[in-house]
């Protein structure tokens, strides 16, 4: 059956459409409370059935802390939306654009990002969390290496991803707060069709995105093909897909002291952050 995971006050956490249940508690200590341990054995949660247990919790009342809060690796892709590439003038890759998020920037799906310059941006996108060990996977059984799919901001310093050249996308990417990741885990066979995630991203009210990931260019079974070839890929990592258009940088409308990002994809929830200074 198909699982939701959330990390719920630091504690794993699974949910239904209402409430959450702490996981150490529902299995009677056979899972702990810890949440990279369950990504790590996520094949066992599809067997768990919350239907006789007693909720800790509603999601209304979660204090939902980052859905993946210390992944071995953070890949994410830049320019996998031709839109995207058009609206930043740049060339469509030839290969996956890949750069680093450092995990110590990933927070929860609710949280303030502190921003550290004028020129802040937003980019929602599909995150992609590794359930199993792998190493050169066919495209065909990529899915399969899948513990579920959650949603994320790539929050970005445009001045210093650009400030040198070539630029260096990771530390631009990687302020502190600039990762929120959530609000739960979503198994794949939740899904109709994992290849095809409706997304969208409001700043204050006004939409700025709103595409599917069916418009990727590398799909998620082409990342995780691509990136296992050339590496080991480790239950919890996370690959962030990419963003298709409408980021500020393409308007120079940057985000601002007070600005509210409103993200939200198909069968996975929301994600809700205040820029605060």
């Amino acid at each position: 059956m198909p699982f939701r995971l959330a990390n719920v006050g630091g504690r794993a956490a699974l949910c239904d459409a209402t409430h959450w249940y702490d996981l150490e508690s529902v299995t009677s200590g056979t899972f702990t409370a810890d949440v990279m341990a369950a990504i790590t054995r996520s094949g066992e949660l599809h067997h768990i059935d919350l239907s006789t247990h007693t909720p800790s919790g509603t999601l209304a009342d979660a204090n939902f802390d980052a859905a993946v809060p210390a992944p071995k690796n953070c890949f994410a892709i830049g320019l996998n939306y031709r839109s995207h590439a058009a609206e930043s003038n740049m060339e469509l890759p030839a290969a996956p654009l890949t750069f680093t998020k450092f995990p110590s920037c990933l927070v929860g799906p609710n949280d303030d990002i502190v921003l550290n310059s004028a020129f802040g941006d937003y980019e929602v996108e599909l995150v992609v969390v590794i359930g199993r060990t792998c190493r050169n996977v066919e495209e065909a059984d990529a899915w399969s290496y899948v513990a579920g799919l959650t949603g994320g901001q790539d929050i970005s310093d445009r001045a210093l991803q650009f400030a040198a050249k070539p630029p260096h996308f990771d530390l631009g990417k990687s302020r502190d707060t600039y990762g929120p990741i959530g609000p739960v885990i979503v198994s794949t066979d939740s899904f109709a069709d994992p290849d095809n995630v409706a997304m969208t991203c409001s700043i204050n009210g006004e939409q700025r995105q709103k595409d599917s990931t069916a418009n990727l260019i590398f799909s998620v079974p082409q990342l995780i093909a691509y990136l296992s070839a050339i590496l080991t890929l480790h239950p919890g990592d996370v690959i962030f897909t990419g963003t298709p258009d409408g980021v500020g940088a393409a308007k120079r409308l940057f985000l601002q002291p007070g600005d509210v990002i409103d993200s939200a994809l198909e069968g996975i929830g929301s994600l809700r952050n205040v820029c605060v200074a």
